[in-house]
């Protein structure tokens, strides 16, 4: 593996950074990875009898219902959270130009790194994964590593390393390119977002 220079296509990494829109993009995607699957049990949900607690009047008491009303311990919840989708729509237009733009920030502080290719040979080995980073010198950097298309090789190689995060071109997202300090693309890959990018 070794660093290449080459020219990059201001259409994909020379645009105007716009921080809003990175905040956009990655606020609709942690919306988009929420389960939401809390919930909390109202006042009809509880294990409770529906018997009144004490009589209406004569004792001296506020007036209450059953025990599983809100205001008591233990009792229903009001307003409280129930199931729910987080998803909500943002244009296309946005979320490429937020990759973009995130592409464009990796390339301006000089943290994305146009490689030739990832070699690891025929079986998975970290050994050998963890090496090629410390020929670059970044081992102890958080590295994204953008991969033309999947590779189970690279992948099973430097899953087990706790910076490292591997992608293909087609899973490529602002939140993990913000994520990472490095970035490394080889060539193959290069071609593959200018593919995904540029229409």
């Amino acid at each position: 593996m070794k660093v290449v220079e080459v020219s990059l296509k201001p259409e994909v990494f020379g645009v105007e950074v716009k921080k809003h829109v990175l905040w956009e993009v990655v606020k609709w995607q942690l919306a988009s990875r929420r389960q939401g699957t809390h919930s909390t049990k109202t006042r009809g949900e509880v294990a409770y009898s529906g018997r009144k607690l004490l009589p209406q009047k004569g004792t001296g008491n506020a007036r209450h219902g059953d025990r599983g009303a809100n205001i008591f311990v233990g009792g229903g919840v009001a307003h409280g959270p129930k199931p729910r989708d987080y998803y909500y729509p943002l244009p296309k237009k946005v979320r490429k130009l937020g990759v973009k733009m995130a592409l464009t920030l990796k390339a301006k502080e000089n943290n994305l790194l146009v490689v030739d290719e990832i070699n690891i040979g025929d079986v998975p080995k970290t050994k050998k994964a963890l090496q090629l980073l410390k020929d670059l010198g970044i081992e102890k950097e958080k590295v994204l590593i953008i991969l033309p298309e999947k590779e189970e090789i690279i992948y099973k190689s430097f899953r087990n390393l706790p910076k490292v995060s591997v992608l293909p071109v087609e899973g490529l997202n602002v939140y993990s390119l913000l994520w990472a300090d490095k970035v490394i693309v080889p060539i193959k890959a290069l071609e593959k977002i200018y593919e995904r990018l540029l229409p």
